[in-house]
């Protein structure tokens, strides 16, 4: 399945290497999942009214958008290995400063710098993928390590809840700092350089800018990152936004680490579906579809929701559904934009990245900020940002929906 015959120190096997890529993924989502269970408990001890507690996972977004812009190119330049472990051992001092501060704007800034570096780790895991895999290939190896990646969202509440109970709701971010420890030495011990032909692009500011622009000029590439970034914001307003319709909505907060295992649970089944079936059906095909299929699940979920009851006996199996859809979007959009990059996968993966938290960012935080004691504002969202990346996805496509252009 991994193309190593041009890596001859690569020896790993294929297995550990979806893990350890796996787990430098999870970096992110775990920075993330593992705190949601304490943001009520965070809002009352800063004294935080509104929906001001959302700022705790919007400023670690804010920081992990623009930074993947100079770790791409430096990645491509300099290799893999080195700057990754740079960034692991900042995340780790980050998360350990979190535990630290003294006031809910401190806190924030730790977890925008936090996000900084956890860009880097993301842009880098990426790009060590596309070094030895391409096209359905790499599909099937992101569906596999998104499928081992989401028993993060599944556990972390659980995880955060107990230590929160246990040790108090700092010791999170304690958490958080040992993982990335454990990270950075399997990483340190058993990850080798992949990158084969290191760029010999000066990474000066003019000549980077001339490379972003050669990678934007591929249609496709643009397009899927776009229409990632619409389908990456219904994820994030759900995100940060989820104690509150748990706890506020459905008055069922004390339970919300299994709701939220439950649902994200149907999103590792999905991706691993996914993995079974790419080779199969074909990336463009089953985003396409699934992308339909996301609409008319969210509008169903709103049609029950505004004209018969807000019941989390309805909400929650169709929710789940629904949510399960970004597991057959994420990795094929990934992939479709990533198969033409070859040794500017750093660079491509790093603007892949900026474009979809920066768009996922603004359009998640308008959603989720819409909140009001009611799930009605956050369907309509995932609806209406469903249909701007399906109308882009066409527009990127010439109309041609379910085929293939250069891959299928």
């Amino acid at each position: 399945m991994l193309d190593t015959k041009k890596h001859p120190n690569f020896s790993m096997h294929t297995w550990e290497f979806i893990s350890i890529v796996a787990a430098l993924m999870a970096m992110n989502a775990f920075a993330i999942d593992i705190m949601l269970p304490a943001m009520g408990v965070i809002a009352e001890h800063y004294k935080i009214v509104g929906n001001g507690q959302q700022w705790l996972i919007y400023s670690y977004i804010l920081g992990f958008g623009v930074p993947q812009l100079f770790f791409g190119p430096i990645t491509d330049k300099y290799g893999r290995r080195s700057l990754l472990k740079i960034c692991i051992v900042a995340y780790v001092v980050f998360a350990f400063l979190c535990m630290l501060t003294s006031s809910f704007y401190l806190l924030c800034i730790a977890r925008l710098f936090q996000g900084v570096f956890a860009s880097g780790i993301r842009v880098i895991a990426i790009s060590v993928v596309r070094d030895l895999t391409a096209g359905r290939t790499m599909a099937r190896i992101m569906s596999l390590v998104m499928t081992i990646f989401m028993i993060v969202p599944i556990v972390a509440p659980v995880i955060g809840q107990g230590v929160m109970i246990v040790a108090g709701w700092k010791w999170t971010f304690g958490l958080l700092g040992l993982a990335g420890l454990v990270v950075f030495l399997w990483t340190h011990y058993r990850l080798p350089e992949t990158l084969r032909n290191p760029s010999d692009t000066n990474i000066g500011f003019k000549s980077s800018v001339n490379v972003f622009f050669e990678v934007l000029k591929d249609r496709v590439t643009t397009g899927y990152m776009i229409s990632s970034g619409f389908i990456y914001a219904a994820l994030f307003a759900f995100i940060a936004s989820a104690e509150q319709i748990f706890n506020d909505v459905f008055n069922s907060g004390n339970l919300f680490s299994l709701w939220f295992a439950l649902i994200a649970g149907t999103l590792a089944l999905a991706n691993f579906i996914n993995f079974r079936i790419v080779d199969i059906i074909g990336m463009r095909r089953i985003s396409h579809i699934t992308l339909i299929l996301f609409i008319f699940l969210s509008f169903v979920n709103l049609m029950v929701s505004y004209f018969l009851s807000e019941t989390l006996i309805v909400f929650l199996p169709l929710f789940a559904l629904t949510f399960g859809c970004f597991g057959m979007l994420g990795a094929n959009f990934s992939a479709i934009a990533m198969e033409t990059q070859g040794d500017r996968a750093g660079t491509a993966s790093a603007l892949y990245g900026f474009f979809t938290t920066a768009v996922s960012s603004v359009f998640g935080y308008f959603v989720s900020s819409q909140f009001n004691g009611s799930v009605i504002p956050i369907l309509i969202g995932f609806i209406f940002l469903g249909l701007f990346s399906l109308i882009t996805v066409i527009i990127t496509e010439n109309g041609v929906l379910f085929g293939a252009t250069t891959t299928k």
